[in-house]
This record gives C-alpha cells, structure tokens and sequence, in this order.
C-alpha cells in the first residue's frame, strides 16, 4: 500500500503591479442623498410655511376680528376687494415699486458688481463700506431715513434751496420717489453681491481671446460679461419682484400708507385691515393675493426668460 503525497499548491495570488479593487458596499456607493436628509427641512417648510399658507387661505373665506369665532362668509371678503378702490390702486402702487425697484436697481447691481469683481486699488475697504446698508435691517433704514428727511430737523430743513417746503412726504410722487431711493439704497449691495460672485465665475480665457482680437472694455462688458451675467440677471430680477410685493416696513415707518391712501400699498393695506380694522378675512384674501401674484409672476420671468431651460454649468451658455 502506497500513500500518495501531494503538495498543495498556494492559490493563484494577484499580479504583481495589478490594482487592487475595493470590495463593493453601500458605504463606498456614491449618489443623491436619500429622503432622509431633506426631511428636516420639509417639515420645517411644512410647519411654517405651507400650513400658515392653507389656515390663510381658509380664514379668507372667515369673518374674524380676532377675538370672538371665525364665520364662514364664502366670498363675502373676496367680492369687496374686487370693488374696493383702495385695494384696486394699491396693487397699481405694488406693482409701481416693484418696477422702479427693478429699474434702478438692476444696473447700479451690475456696474457695481462687476467692479467690485475686479482687483482695483482700495476696491475691498470701499466694498465694505458700501456694503454696510446690507447689514441693517429694514426697520433700521427706514427710521434712519425718516430721521434725515425729517422737513423740521432733517436736511429738507437745512436746504430748502433743493427741496422746497421740505415736505417729501406730502405729495405723492415725491413720497413714491422716497421709497424706491430708500429701497435702493438698502438692498442694491445684495444683488451686488450676485452679481460680483457671478461676474468672478466668468472664465478669464474669454477675456484674453477678446483683447487677442481687438475688443476694448466696453466691448467685452456687453459681448461678454452681461451674457455671462444671464442667470444671475434672472434669479436677482426674481428676488426684486418678491421682495417689492411684500414691501412692508419701509411704508409703514416712512409714510404709513399717505397722504392719505397714495402710498397704501397692497401689504400695508393687509396689515391695515388685519391690525387696524381688526378684519382679518379681508387681510388673510390680501395676503392671498400677495402670494399668488408673487408666485405667477416669478413663473412668467422664469419662463420667458428661459431660465428652466438652462442646462449648462456655466452662466450664460445654453
């Protein structure tokens, strides 16, 4: 009887030099986050946002004044805004703003963020003074705004040269014109700010080919930097049109809707029915409004702008 001995040969070991693969498991998976990342802040803009939303839009159809039970009055609140002309010009005031604002701020934005995006001398200490009205809230500006063009103490007073009786806020055109400058004054350094992130974001190759053919600095400002600037132009354009629908602060301290109705605007004509006439039905369809109107509109820009369209990584390429 003979016993066979056989030697076991090692296994087959990998080559030498050969990359090495890293086991497969979920933890090295790279994708999208699940649903679970996003559920903090959909609750949150559940709680805060849609449900206030649907309790407003519910109490529209309420006859409240805050104290005793809401009554169901169906369209009641609905059918005296559409004949009330104090709400019928407000939204002609809101929608006035929202333009001036829209106007004056967008090129003051962009001239201005395109030179902060550059490497000037003193450019970042004359940023950040400029940048300081972004930092104050609107309450602030406005009481501060109030306090200069007072027509007693204010500079009205001490130049009636330029501003006449000092009263700006006597007539309306003038009291129009205080708040879209205020307006300005305030929120230009925020859309600045787009602009001057947008305007560093531009590749710099397209600049160098431009001098390499003979284009000035106007040139590559038109040819160049806005049509880089197009999606940063939309989303600042968009947060204009909000922010000037909801305007409330600024009216209410500076002018509290006068003379008279001329500078009531939709939402201090809200705040006024709510707050004041303790008619929060009313108030709750003006809000209604507000929001509906802010939402369509922002769809129309987006739309025709073909913002929804844009595919590209980089600005202004589609």
């Amino acid at each position: 009887m003979t016993t066979q001995i056989t030697s076991a040969r090692p296994a087959a070991g990998p080559l030498k030099g050969a990359r090495r693969r890293p086991p497969a498991s979920s933890a090295t998976t790279v994708g999208r986050p699940g649903f679970a990342w996003a559920l903090p802040a959909a609750v949150f803009f559940t709680l805060f946002a849609i449900v206030p939303l649907i309790m407003v839009a519910v109490l529209s159809f309420m006859s409240w004044d805050g104290l005793s039970s809401p009554e169901f009055v169906g369209t009641d609140n609905w059918s005296r805004l559409m004949d009330d002309p104090v709400m019928l010009n407000s939204i002609w005031l809101t929608l006035l703003l929202t333009v001036l604002g829209v106007v004056l701020q967008t090129p003051l934005s962009i001239l201005l963020g395109v030179w902060a995006a550059g490497h000037q001398r003193n450019r970042a200490v004359l940023s950040v003074i400029y940048f300081i009205p972004l930092l104050l809230s609107a309450t602030a500006v406005s009481v501060l705004w109030r306090a200069l063009l007072d027509p007693n103490f204010g500079i009205p007073a001490e130049a009636a040269w330029l501003f006449g009786d000092g009263n700006l806020f006597g007539e309306q055109a003038t009291a129009i014109g205080v708040l879209a400058f205020v307006s300005t004054w305030q929120f230009t350094p925020f859309h600045t700010l787009i602009y001057q992130g947008a305007a560093r974001a531009v590749p710099q190759v397209l600049y160098q080919a431009a001098e390499i053919d003979g284009a000035g600095r106007y040139r590559q400002f038109f040819h160049i930097t806005l049509p880089q600037l197009r999606n940063s132009m939309i989303t600042s354009m968009i947060l204009m049109i909000v922010g000037g629908l909801t305007t409330f602060e600024t009216v209410l301290i500076l002018t509290q809707g006068g003379p008279g109705t001329d500078t009531t605007i939709s939402a201090y004509y809200m705040y006024d029915k709510a707050f004041k006439s303790f008619d929060y039905g009313t108030g709750s369809a003006i809000a209604l409004v507000l929001v509906v109107a802010a939402t369509v509109i922002s769809l129309i820009v987006v739309r025709v702008s073909g913002y929804d369209k844009m595919r590209s990584s980089m600005e202004g390429v589609s």
